[in-house]
C-alpha cells in the first residue's frame, strides 16, 4: 500500500465534499434550465461529442485502475483514479456549457421544431422508451455520485485503504454506470440535435 499523500481531518473534508457536491449539484439544476442566445462560430452540440469522448475515456479509465489494483500496482492505480476525477472535472465544465448554449433537445424530434409529435413518437416507437429508462437511471445516480467519488478518493489519499475499499464498491459500479449510460444518451440523442 502507498503512503498517505494527505493528512487525514475529517471535518474538513466533509465541509469541503458536502459543500462541492451541494454547488455543482445547484449549478447543474439551475444552469441546465438557461439558454443562452448567443451565436458561436461552431455547432454547440460539439460539447456533448466532447462529452461523449470524456465518458468513454473515465469509463475506460475505471475498468484500467480496477485491473491495476487487482495486480497490485497502486501508484498507477492512484494516477489513473486522479486521471477520471480531473477528465470528470472537464467533462462537468462541457456539460454546462452545452446546456447553456445548446439547450434542450428532445428525444424523437425529427423534424428539430422543439416538440414531438405523435407521429414522431411512433417513427422512434420502443427505442423512446428505451432512451427515457437509460436516461432517467443515468441522472440521478449522476446526481448522487460526486459525493461518493471525493470520499473514496479522501479515503485513498489519507491512507485508509479499508474504508476506500468499503466505498469502492459502491461508487465504482455508480461512477461506471453513468459514464457508460452517459455515452449511450450521446448516441441515442445525437441525431436529434439540430
Amino acid at each position: 500500500m502507498l503512503a498517505p499523500s494527505i493528512k487525514k481531518n475529517d471535518s474538513k473534508a466533509k465541509l469541503f465534499i458536502y459543500s462541492v457536491s451541494v454547488i455543482v449539484f445547484v449549478a447543474v439544476a439551475v444552469l441546465s434550465r438557461v439558454k443562452l442566445e448567443v451565436q458561436l462560430p461552431f455547432n454547440v452540440h460539439v460539447f456533448a461529442l466532447i462529452n461523449a469522448v470524456i465518458n468513454s475515456a473515465v469509463a475506460f479509465l475505471l475498468v484500467a485502475g480496477l485491473v491495476l489494483v487487482k495486480q497490485g500496482n497502486y501508484i498507477f492505480h492512484k494516477r489513473i483514479m486522479m486521471l477520471a476525477i480531473i477528465l470528470s472535472v472537464f467533462f462537468l465544465l462541457s456539460y454546462i456549457a452545452h446546456h447553456l448554449l445548446g439547450g434542450e433537445t428532445l428525444y424523437g424530434d425529427i423534424n428539430h421544431d422543439g416538440l414531438v409529435s405523435e407521429e414522431e413518437k411512433l417513427a422512434v416507437a420502443g427505442s423512446r422508451t428505451l432512451y427515457r429508462i437509460i436516461l432517467f437511471t443515468h441522472i440521478p445516480l449522476a446526481g448522487i455520485i460526486l459525493p461518493f467519488i471525493l470520499f473514496t478518493a479522501y479515503r485513498a489519499l489519507t491512507g485508509e485503504y479499508a474504508a476506500h475499499k468499503k466505498l469502492t464498491r459502491i461508487t465504482w459500479p455508480i461512477w461506471f454506470y453513468v459514464a457508460i449510460t452517459g455515452v449511450l444518451v450521446y448516441w441515442m440523442i445525437n441525431p436529434y440535435y439540430s
